[in-house]
């Protein structure tokens, strides 16, 4: 008889991993939140461009500097897709997933003591509340992102020494063309963290609800061109 998962246990063992994770997410949300917020406060010179290449750059450096370490989600929804997938411990989901919150909500914090409260923290909002046509967006990003990951980044037949260099110009150019419709979240704690410093919840359910819809999907369609991932 298999021995179930000690929760506990395999919890010790991947305390790296997981602080890891939530460093990872500190990262990014600082780095790339400040960018929108820094934008605001210099009257627009990093520009909305700018903005798209400081997120795509910084998930591009993360993944080369910890993926090694802990496969570099830094996102919810890659966490719970991993794990649909199989190809992640049912043990370290939420280990990971609180990691990531939590080194989002320091990172927002740490901006607002450092920079003020502007620029809505660079809170992902829907445009002029349209939170339907946010939901679809969003879905269909994280789709797109999710094939990326797992196309560059997992399947064993891929160059995966570009695999950071592909995820991080998929997230730059899906911030640069879809940035002002939806804000590009394709992540729920990157979202979470400037709606819960700065109080902004405006339709923040759709930022945890397409992005986890959105990976599942590319799970499942990528679950199909690869033969239920055997050719992995």
């Amino acid at each position: 008889m298999s021995k179930r998962p000690d929760f506990k246990t395999d919890l010790l063992r991947c305390w790296r991993e997981t602080v890891t994770e939530g460093i990872g997410t500190f990262i990014l949300v600082f780095v790339g939140t400040g960018a929108v917020m820094v934008n605001q406060l210099t009257g627009g010179t990093v520009t909305h461009l700018g903005v798209s290449f400081v997120f795509g750059a910084v998930v591009a450096a993360l993944i080369y500097a910890m993926g090694h370490i802990s496969q570099a989600h830094f996102n919810p929804a890659v966490t719970l897709a991993f794990w649909t997938s199989g190809f992640f411990p049912t043990t370290r989901v939420l280990p990971y997933i609180l990691a990531q919150s939590l080194g989002a909500i320091g990172a927002s914090a740490t901006l607002v003591l450092s920079l003020g409260k502007i620029g809505n923290l660079g809170a992902t909002l829907p445009l002029k509340d349209n939170w339907v046509q946010a939901l679809v967006l969003e879905i269909i990003l994280t789709l797109i992102l999710m094939l990326i990951i797992l196309g560059s980044g997992l399947d064993r037949r891929a160059h995966s020494s570009l695999a950071g260099l592909a995820i991080g110009l998929t997230v730059g150019l899906e911030a640069a063309f879809m940035g002002p419709i939806t804000g590009a979240s394709m992540n729920p704690a990157r979202s979470l963290g400037p709606a819960l410093v700065g109080g902004l919840w405006s339709h923040h359910w759709v930022y945890w609800v397409a992005p986890i819809i959105g990976a599942q999907l590319a799970v499942f369609i990528y679950g199909i061109i690869s033969h239920r991932f055997q050719d992995l």
